[in-house]
């Protein structure tokens, strides 16, 4: 594959600051959903609710996706862009004070209603960031860039727990604080984009990123699969991170606040590792058999995760880590390549997808309770088989 500028094209235009600017929204949001864990077992303690209840923590987030995902993408079709990152650092900002009166009111459903609004403010973000991305420089770019910039969010992920378990274990409890300073940061960050031109991409400019033309959206194989295999992706790492604790605990005799620090370093550290070097390594190979090669391995891993309970089992879920890493960019960025004029609204369906989130932990955790913790990561190995057959496929889904 040819070397390219990564946010260069090749009449010399760049798009440095944007690309930077946008980068550290994945940041944000990657902070947003790591600190939810943390956030889940302080309620459990602290308010004295039920797993059950406090799983509410997750499902209005993952909500706001479903129900937001659509209303941002008309907002993105019709202003553009920036105002869709603007709708959503005012939203993510709003709903992180929230849990100032929060802290006063100590009521459950009031904090679920703050998170509801990061949800939505997050779902804004993700529908203008991840297109955003694929189209600051030349098409055959776009798969680095994105692992690129979802290599910060890895970041996050690292970062999330850690403050959030200071503040709220070490801290004494204190719920209100980590929000308040992510608030007031969003919202500072939002007027800085509010004061920066930020080079909106035009149809033109989208058409020659995405490689398609005027044909419909649903008719497009790559997108339609591509919209199943990110729904398949996301409800795989949602349930591989929730569940993590409990076989480290229940399969490989290992302490829960050990296996804790294992998942923050060791886990998410390989993640974050794997999008920057996915993003090299697409220097010189395509993106879908760079997916290939991954969907192959987080398959072997699960398999082995399943069939090999303990120590052994828990190294290969460790290394699940790597091999999902460049997933979720590259199925996106792969889903939009071939969508033409519909970018906006097809990034509008994907972000959507995000809802698998939500279901694979409440599957893993039936066939948990009545099987075994090992054998509930069937779920995600059928989910990485599926994207492995997409991945494969992709050069005759494009067709």
């Amino acid at each position: 594959m040819e070397k390219i500028g990564l946010v260069r094209t090749r009449d010399g235009r760049s798009f440095l600051v944007p690309f930077i600017l946008i980068t550290s929204l994945f940041f944000l949001w990657g902070v947003a959903h790591s600190i939810l864990d943390v956030l889940n077992k302080h309620f459990q303690d602290t308010m004295e609710i039920t797993r059950t209840r406090s799983a509410l923590i997750q499902a209005v987030v993952y909500g706001g996706y479903f129900v937001m995902a659509l209303p941002a993408g008309r907002i993105i079709r019709r202003f553009g862009y920036r105002t869709g990152v603007l709708t959503g650092l005012v939203l993510y900002g709003i709903g992180a004070l929230l849990f100032i009166p929060g802290g006063r009111i100590q009521s459950f459903e009031f904090f679920l209603l703050a998170l509801f609004v990061i949800g939505c403010g997050l779902t804004c973000l993700e529908t203008a960031s991840n297109p955003y991305v694929t189209v600051l420089g030349e098409p055959e770019g776009s798969e680095r860039r994105i692992n690129l910039a979802q290599s910060f969010n890895g970041l996050g992920w690292i970062c999330g727990p850690l403050a959030g378990g200071f503040f709220l274990f070490a801290g004494g409890g204190d719920v209100t604080t980590p929000y308040a300073v992510l608030g007031t940061l969003v919202l500072l960050i939002a007027v800085i984009f509010s004061r920066v031109k930020l080079p909106e991409i035009g149809q033109e400019a989208e058409e020659k990123g995405t490689q398609g033309n005027d044909t419909s959206l649903w008719k497009t194989a790559s997108f339609t699969v591509g919209l199943l295999s990110l729904f398949l992706y996301v409800a795989a790492q949602t349930g591989i991170n929730s569940f993590f604790i409990n076989y480290a605990t229940e399969n490989a005799g290992i302490s829960a606040q050990k296996a804790s620090v294992w998942l923050s370093f060791g886990g998410m550290g390989l993640f974050m590792a794997g999008r920057m070097g996915g993003s090299w390594i697409m220097r010189f190979v395509k993106g879908e058999k760079v997916l290939t090669t991954c969907a192959t391995g987080a398959f072997i891993c699960m398999a082995a995760v399943i069939l090999l309970p303990g120590t052994i089992g828990w190294y290969f879920l460790l290394l699940c880590f790597l091999c999902e890493s460049i997933m979720f960019p590259t199925i996106f960025s792969l889903s939009l390549r071939h969508v033409g004029t519909h970018t906006k609204q097809a990034s509008s369906y994907l972000i959507m997808s995000i809802v698998g989130g939500a279901i694979a932990p409440m599957l893993m955790g039936f066939i948990a309770d009545h099987v075994s913790m090992a054998v509930g990561f069937i779920v995600p190995l059928v989910c990485f088989a599926e994207i492995l057959w997409f991945a494969a496929r992709y050069k005759k889904l494009s067709k």
